[in-house]
């Protein structure tokens, strides 16, 4: 595949004139970014969901002692709470859209990160929010935003990287070769570690298991080949899959979808 010349990083500052205020306090605004686009580490006072029309994303957030990547396909966003450090990366190139919500209109308990399901009524809301003037209807606007943005699916779609030195080189271990088909046990030995161990670094670290964890692994690895059109067979392959149907059967578990629904990559 041929890629394009990446932008220039860029911070996005509490100055940003779409910025919500507690009078407006859910704005909406959409780029188009080529592939390897980026946005460096950064964070603003305000709560953001990061979700692309079209193309893939990857968005890594910073959340104390573990720091947790998501890879979104155009029927997922993620939720970013006020002051979370946060970076996001052009996998496929994409129509993002962000929107920003007043600390005014963060629900009450969502603190950390999660991954919404988008749905055809959330889509067209953002989409309506990004040329919208202080009106009436704004102001409507801005309310069912908020309602579906609160009553929206989640699913849990983040590979979570801990601080610990033992399980992280594992778990980097793991990202590097997802389709190795090797039980705890035989990743432990590679940090000179037992397997109840690391077991135990999983649950304290991460709050996980191996099993869970690893799953979110494969899924990250295999959304941005299924948008690229890959096989499934291959996907499934290169996921430590035998065979395709075992691994359709995981996916759709984890995503609601089969491989197939993904391979648009601008799909809804």
């Amino acid at each position: 595949m041929k890629r394009t010349t990446a932008l220039k990083p860029q911070v996005i500052e509490n100055t940003d004139p779409v910025a919500p205020t507690p009078r407006r306090p859910v704005r909406s605004r959409a780029r188009p970014l080529v592939v390897d686009a980026h946005f460096e580490p950064h964070h603003h006072p305000w709560a953001q969901v990061a979700y692309c029309a079209s193309g893939l994303i990857q968005v890594t957030v910073a959340d104390g002692d573990t720091e947790t990547t998501f890879i979104l396909p155009p029927s997922r966003a993620v939720w970013i709470p006020p002051g979370a450090r946060h970076a996001v990366t052009v996998l496929e190139a994409t129509e993002l859209r962000t929107v920003y919500l007043d600390p005014t209109a963060t629900p009450e308990g969502w603190r950390g990160c999660r991954v919404l399901v988008v749905s055809n009524l959330l889509r067209e809301l953002i989409h309506a929010l990004e040329a919208s003037q202080p009106s009436a209807r704004d102001d409507a606007l801005i309310t069912l935003t908020l309602f579906e943005i609160t009553h929206a699916d989640t699913q849990a779609l983040g590979v979570p990287l801990p601080r610990d030195k033992r399980l992280r080189t594992l778990c980097e271990a793991v990202l590097r070769d997802p389709g190795k088909r090797a039980t705890l046990s035989e990743w432990a030995v590679d940090i000179g570690a037992s397997e109840r161990t690391v077991a135990r670094l999983f649950r304290t670290g991460l709050a996980t298991s191996f099993q869970q964890w690893r799953q979110q692994a494969i899924l990250a690895h295999a959304l941005p080949m299924l948008a690229r059109g890959t096989p499934i067979s291959q996907v499934a392959a290169a996921s430590g899959y035998a065979s395709d149907s075992a691994f359709s059967a995981m996916f759709k578990s984890a995503m609601g979808h089969s491989p197939s629904h993904f391979q648009n990559k601008n799909v809804l």
